[in-house]
């Protein structure tokens, strides 16, 4: 893969984790491969490399199940993306193409189900989730309803083995292509991806 397409640094990574935390959770199953949708925490090493992702199943899915015999998936992230018309382009001979971002990581998982750890999981996630929200919420509010719910879900820790990024936004293009794609995306988050990643 070539290397400019490649995140300029741990910070391009972790940051897409956190404002993109809603990932794919992708298992193998005795019915085939499965896929969840979990929102993540992200763990950083002292580098500020992505280590580890946190989250929950629901007791009632089934791949759940399977995950406990096999604890291995790949976890996908998708970070700013969109398709990039040539009517953008002064010069109409350009084709098109998709900007996007993108992290993928092989994981090794193991459970919990312990109250005392469901609840601290569950309190790091709703506080990074409300984080900087007027009004925040807290799962202090849910009263005597969050002890059932509770219940209902198993967290896991899920240990990076290998990870694959690619990041193309717009690195090989000339840079009068460049603004005219930027210009056009306007106030588009696609466009402040590529811009930081032109900042290399």
């Amino acid at each position: 893969m070539s290397d400019l397409f490649q995140p300029r640094t741990p910070d391009d990574i972790s940051n897409l984790t956190q404002t993109a935390p809603l990932a794919w959770v992708v298992s193998q199953t005795p019915q085939g491969l499965r896929g969840t949708t979990l929102p993540l925490l992200t763990q950083l090493n002292k580098d500020g490399a992505v280590v580890g992702l946190e989250g929950h199943f629901a007791r009632s899915n089934p791949q759940l199940e399977s995950l406990r015999a096999a604890p291995q998936a790949l976890i996908l992230f998708l970070g700013p993306q969109g398709y990039i018309s040539p009517s953008w382009i002064s010069n109409r001979t350009w084709a098109p193409t998709w900007n996007f971002a993108h992290l993928q990581f092989q994981t090794e998982l193991t459970f919990f189900d312990e109250p005392d750890a469901i609840a601290a999981h569950l309190r790091r996630l709703v506080d990074t989730m409300e984080r900087r929200r007027p009004n925040a919420w807290s799962v202090d509010e849910m009263g005597p309803r969050y002890a059932s719910l509770a219940r209902g879900i198993v967290g896991f820790n899920a240990r990076v083995t290998h990870a694959e990024h690619r990041f193309k936004l717009g690195q090989d293009e000339r840079p009068d292509v460049f603004a005219e794609i930027c210009e056009a995306l306007g106030d588009n988050p696609l466009a402040a991806a590529m811009r930081a990643q032109q900042n290399r």
